[in-house]
């Protein structure tokens, strides 16, 4: 399989500090795009070997989940942090663009389209985002293959720390229904609402659509359920679609190319980072997450612990 990487990278320590993008001190930025980019060749290239020690010989290894990709990072005039990267030249290309700092996501999305018949996942993440599941595209595959090309699932986004009063946290938890409610119809479904076993003997594709009571209804799917290797797994509409990357198979990213929106620059969603990242696609597909039953299912890592660092202040701890 060929996947495209799209990564919006940017860096102006000048800035009023709100992102870490804008913030003093380039070290975490580096450390962040470095880990992220390398990540992306360790988890899902051909480059990956066992080693037999009996006959002394690097044995190739995972070619069932490896795939060839190509990384290209989208920056704008001198803002950026390329040059203090220590990888190998090979590793990423470079797109250079006189694109506005907070909207390098359409950058992104330009290269994609760019690429289209060329690839078969067209994928665009900030520069602070790292994968470390193998079975990453698999699952999407995977997901899609069940419920259709119009349903896209997003990853959780996750920040981890040794210190702090939680170990791991989700970072973009449900937004008020009316935040999104402009581009996407939400059925809320209840977190008490207990999963369902998938039918008997067909564990691993199990699924259940559950689809609004009345077949008279909208055709909203607010929740799928079924079963993988045994163990439930729910999907939900996402009040908050927003993880700062999505990953598109070749069809949805031609649909996608094909609407009247696409590359309109609306800021309309939070604002310009959140919408370039996310606005297009809400608009153009069903957004489904992981439910917090099984979060981990597709999750993705964001670098640093920011937000995690907010629980027990302003964040609060359950009472219970």
């Amino acid at each position: 399989m060929r996947i495209l990487f799209t990564i919006a990278h940017f860096f102006n320590p000048s800035g009023e500090g709100k992102h870490a993008s804008q913030r003093k001190d380039p070290r975490p930025r580096i450390q962040a795009l470095a880990v992220a980019i390398a990540s992306l060749h360790q988890v899902f290239s051909k480059s990956q070997c066992t080693i037999d020690i009996g006959q002394r010989v690097a044995v190739p290894a995972n070619q069932l989940q490896s795939h060839e990709i190509d990384i290209v990072i989208c920056t704008t005039s001198d803002y950026h942090l390329l040059d203090r990267l220590l990888l190998p030249a090979h590793f990423y290309k470079h797109h250079p663009t006189q694109a506005e700092p907070m909207l390098l996501g359409f950058a992104c999305q330009e290269v994609l389209r760019d690429s289209l018949g060329e690839y078969d996942y067209y994928c665009f993440l900030e520069d602070d985002l790292i994968i470390s599941d193998p079975w990453f595209f698999i699952k999407l595959a995977w997901f899609t293959k069940l419920t259709g090309t119009p349903h896209l699932l997003q990853p959780n986004r996750y920040e981890v720390s040794p210190q702090g009063l939680v170990r791991k946290a989700y970072i973009d938890g449900d937004l008020a229904p009316r935040v999104t409610a402009p581009f996407q119809n939400v059925r809320i479904v209840s977190n008490e609402h207990p999963p369902c076993r998938s039918p008997a003997g067909n564990d691993m594709g199990g699924w259940i659509g559950k689809r609004e009571a009345q077949r008279g209804a909208s055709r909203e799917e607010p929740e799928f359920q079924g079963q993988v290797m045994g163990s439930p797994v729910i999907f939900r509409r996402a009040l908050n679609p927003h993880s700062g990357c999505y990953f598109l198979n070749g069809a949805q990213m031609a649909h996608w190319a094909e609407q009247s929106y696409f590359l309109d620059r609306d800021t309309s969603f939070v604002g310009p980072l959140e919408s370039a990242a996310t606005l297009g696609i809400m608009k153009t597909f069903k957004i489904y997450k992981p439910a917090p039953h099984n979060a981990a299912f597709l999750e993705i890592q964001h670098y640093g612990n920011g937000f995690l660092s907010l629980i027990g202040g302003q964040v609060r701890l359950p009472t219970d």
